[in-house]
């Protein structure tokens, strides 16, 4: 393709390539200083000359980023972040994972900045000063230090890292809540799209953006049951059911109280009263979605190529692929093989091979039969819980 001068039209940016600008600038060369000018790729002239060329389609990117980031559908990072500002929202930030821990020793012991270890090798820090009770226990939040979605289970963390005179152990009975990574471009445009629905003619689409407005809510669904009846999911008739990940109580149940309908109830076992403002106090009830965990074996075998490494990649691809589910989003077995897959780089020169995978609900039996989720349940990575047999 010739070169052409960059230009706009109905259908955008267009730009010539890096190729076109350089074929052009070597002919405008040999227009100027004759047609027997030596500018093959080893001669100074051509290299002087492709240095320009690089230097203006560096600059057409430039501006061909500028021009994408008008509109969220193309912009990304701080770009894309300006733009979802004007729908009232923002990119979600990482966040630690949480877990109650109880420490025991001798009562009135003092720990100072003290850090904790799980089964998997991370540290997680409790408060900067705790007191042990009087009973010889005192239970606190521990926060880990690694960001994001890291999965601790009952009796994980059990290591002191800080050992303390009178202070003899430490375990968690609870499993820890998960934290998140960034939120990632695509992520962030997903909720630009259903926040835009808030001033929707429809009440319900309303609810969803304003709730998806929320910050600090990663995953959310609202079910409607506009019949007499209980629907197949238990729910009550005439009623929304949300189930919101993140995101404090209070905003959330707020933001479901100025969109829900007049008459309708909101259904859920975490009920936050809101006051309006003719001081009547209407209960709003939503739920936490409920955490399944996934035991998965799956069996490899290695091909050229395949290290320790990719052992890792796999288990790596299934707790990303896990994470992602939405709620109430089905298991489907097969999308484990895909996803398992997606640890090698190229798929035309595999260097493993699948020979078979089984999963279930953390404690079940292993079958190869789907996983089914109730309303508001979702999916849970766990490094812990994932088996690689490799032959």
């Amino acid at each position: 393709m010739a070169y052409f001068a960059p230009f706009v039209d109905e259908t955008g940016f267009h730009t010539p390539t890096y190729k076109d600008i350089l074929a052009d600038q070597l002919q405008q060369a040999r227009n100027i200083f004759g047609q027997d000018i030596y500018l093959e790729a080893d001669s100074q002239d051509y290299q002087y000359i492709s240095t320009f060329a690089l230097k203006m389609n560096d600059t057409l990117q430039a501006i061909q980023f500028a021009y994408d980031s008008r509109g969220p559908g193309t912009a990304i990072g701080s770009g894309l972040d300006i733009l979802v500002k004007l729908n009232g929202i923002r990119r979600s930030s990482a966040t630690f994972s949480t877990c109650i821990v109880t420490l025991i020793g001798t009562p009135g012991t003092v720990i100072s900045n003290g850090v904790t270890q799980d089964s998997s090798g991370y540290y997680w820090n409790l408060p900067a000063s705790v007191a042990i009770g009087t009973g010889g226990t005192v239970s606190v939040m521990a926060t880990c230090q690694t960001v994001g979605p890291i999965a601790a289970n009952s009796g994980d963390i059990s290591i002191i890292v800080t050992p303390t005179y009178g202070w003899t152990s430490v375990l968690n009975t609870s499993s820890a809540t998960l934290g998140v990574a960034v939120e990632t471009d695509s992520q962030i445009r997903s909720r630009q799209a259903i926040s835009t629905a808030q001033p929707s003619r429809t009440v319900l689409e309303g609810t969803k953006g304003a709730i998806a407005a929320v910050s600090g809510v990663t995953r959310f669904i609202v079910y409607e049951n506009p019949t007499n009846d209980i629907d197949s999911d238990g729910l009550p008739p005439h009623s929304i059911t949300a189930v919101v990940e993140g995101g404090s109580d209070a905003d959330i149940a707020q933001a479901i109280f100025l969109k829900k309908g007049p008459g309708c109830l909101t259904n859920g076992t975490t009920v936050v009263n809101v006051t309006d403002q003719f001081g009547q106090v209407l209960p709003i009830g939503f739920y936490r979605p409920t955490y399944i965990d996934i035991d998965v074996v799956d069996n490899v075998k290695a091909l050229a190529g395949y290290t320790t490494a990719t052992t890792s990649s796999i288990k790596e691809a299934l707790v990303n692929y896990l994470n992602s589910l939405s709620i109430g989003d089905d298991l489907p077995a097969s999308s484990l093989w895909g996803s398992s897959l997606s640890a090698m780089l190229n798929l035309s020169k595999p260097i493993f091979s699948i020979t078979s995978l089984t999963l279930a609900r953390h404690g079940e039996a292993q079958g190869t039969a789907d996983v089914v989720t109730a309303f508001n349940e979702v999916m849970r990575g766990n490094m812990d819980y994932l088996t690689i047999n490799v032959t």
